[in-house]
């Protein structure tokens, strides 16, 4: 048997036509349009009806779960209660962690370090955070956040995909198939990962965090490594040179070119399409990395890690750099917060590390005057338990569980209000009280700030259509500028 002569035989003409207009025409018209005078704006008045206040993100996301009780939600009643019991009726239809087994018998914790009112704002931050405080006047404050997993991994899934099991396209990969790219030059969707050094609680990246799911392989996101090569492979062999190495490409793309031509598989122009890029990254890419040329006054916003390769700071830095040169979006992923039993050791170590890059960053995109295009998210899969995990005679030894009913998240520019807090939980933290906002909200709102009507970018895979926010999600519009 031929397998190419089968491989035609069972692809006819209507499922040719079928499979490629769906897999490549949103990105195709993208890419065709993006290359015209407006063509952003023709393609989004092509399947849109919303402004978009917003060009690019910037997701910050803090992996396993920072304490909104010791950071950004100051509860007086957990100081007031503090090492008595839960009281009734809190704990019911709950679930958490298997940590947390014999919840039931949990005592209150109060904060492990004071809070203080910020800015016209009055917006409540912990001491653990100055330098993200001295932003709060730039800040939206989410205090109402929940979710529905209690696990990192099922939890970092449905936020960034909004499905717990992995598979579906994550939310910078469903921008690259919506919108298209904003530079030729550079992969439309990247990531970065640190943790902080010496964490005993530091969380696994998985590739699922920035999968393409069933979306055509060019919308995965690209992960880029610390150091002077940031991706693999990019540089020629010894002896290739790039005169060669692109008579090579030319002769792949006509290979790709004629198998396309026989099958109609849309991920052989994905394949053509990642060659190109690749090697236009040889060139793209050492240049993103080499910050000889950021001036000492710029380093210094993000603090003294900016120094040092693979840091939250470094990776801050570099995230700007990647907007500003047309990456649309940009996650940085960093691991340890997941203070079981190291409150009042490692949480320290965490908010130095991320605190002052944070803030720098927002610094340094306003005074380039694009933060008011560029949406800035900070925030982690959920928050921690009002109560104590560990014994409390035990100081050393504190922590807190995961806690799924109520955290909080902030975000910054691209069209959100600033200086405002939104939601609030409950007097211990525990469930929400009023204004509560859903993963699933958030994803929308996230959508609509880039133009995107999240009920309509939809991918028909397997006979369904379906969408980040699958089939629920409503837009937070008091939040929106």
């Amino acid at each position: 048997m031929n397998p190419l002569l089968e491989s035609q035989h069972l692809t006819n003409r209507r499922h040719f036509f079928g499979k490629s207009a769906v897999g490549l025409g949103v990105p195709a018209l993208a890419s065709l349009l993006g290359q015209e005078a407006g063509g952003e704006e023709l393609l989004l008045k092509a399947f849109q009806k919303i402004a978009p206040k917003a060009k690019r993100v910037i997701y910050l996301f803090q992996n396993g779960g920072p304490s909104h009780l010791e950071l950004f939600d100051q509860k007086p009643a957990l100081a007031k209660f503090d090492n008595k019991p839960v009281p009734p009726g809190y704990m019911e239809g709950k679930r958490f962690s298997t940590m947390s087994a014999a919840a039931s018998k949990r005592v209150l914790l109060n904060a492990i370090e004071p809070f203080q009112k910020h800015g016209q704002s009055g917006a409540t931050v912990s001491s653990l955070m100055p330098h993200t405080a001295k932003m709060a006047d730039d800040i939206c404050f989410i205090k109402s956040m929940h979710t529905e997993q209690v696990n990192h991994a099922p939890a970092i899934n449905f936020f960034l995909s909004g499905f717990q099991i992995p598979g579906r396209p994550t939310a910078g990969s469903w921008l690259s198939y919506g919108l298209g790219t904003m530079n030729e030059n550079l992969p439309t969707f990247v990531v970065m990962t640190s943790v902080t050094k010496g964490t005993s609680c530091g969380q696994i990246f998985y590739d699922s965090y920035w999968s393409n799911g069933f979306l055509p392989s060019r919308h995965q996101g690209v992960k880029l490594r610390p150091g002077n090569s940031p991706v693999l492979y990019l540089k020629n062999p010894k002896g290739m040179s790039h005169k060669l190495r692109r008579q090579m490409l030319d002769g792949i793309s006509a290979l790709n070119e004629q198998k396309l031509a026989a099958t109609g598989d849309p991920e052989i122009t994905t394949r053509i399409a990642q060659y190109e890029m690749a090697y236009r990254m040889q060139t793209s890419v050492p240049e993103l990395a080499d910050t000889s040329d950021e001036p000492k006054h710029i380093l210094d916003l993000y603090g003294p890690g900016v120094h040092e390769g693979g840091t939250f700071a470094r990776n801050c830095l570099l995230a700007r750099r990647l907007v500003e040169r047309g990456t649309r979006f940009v996650q940085l992923m960093h691991a340890g917060w997941d203070q079981h039993n190291s409150l009042t050791t490692e949480l320290y170590s965490q908010c130095r590390d991320t605190d002052q890059p944070s803030a720098g960053l927002l610094q340094d995109l306003k005074q380039r005057g694009m933060l008011d295009d560029t949406l800035v998210i900070w925030g982690g899969e959920f928050g921690r338990t009002p109560f104590l995990q560990g014994d409390y005679k035990n100081r050393e030894r504190w922590g807190r569980d995961h806690h799924p009913y109520a955290f909080t998240i902030w975000m910054a520019g691209g069209g959100i209000k600033p200086g405002m807090t939104y939601g609030e939980s409950d007097d211990i933290g525990f469930n929400v009280a009023n204004n509560g906002v859903h993963v699933h909200d958030f994803q929308a709102t996230l959508l609509h700030l880039l133009g995107i009507d999240h009920e309509r970018l939809t991918y028909k895979f397997q006979g369904r259509h379906y969408r980040l926010t699958d089939v629920h999600g409503k837009v937070i519009k008091p939040i929106l500028a």
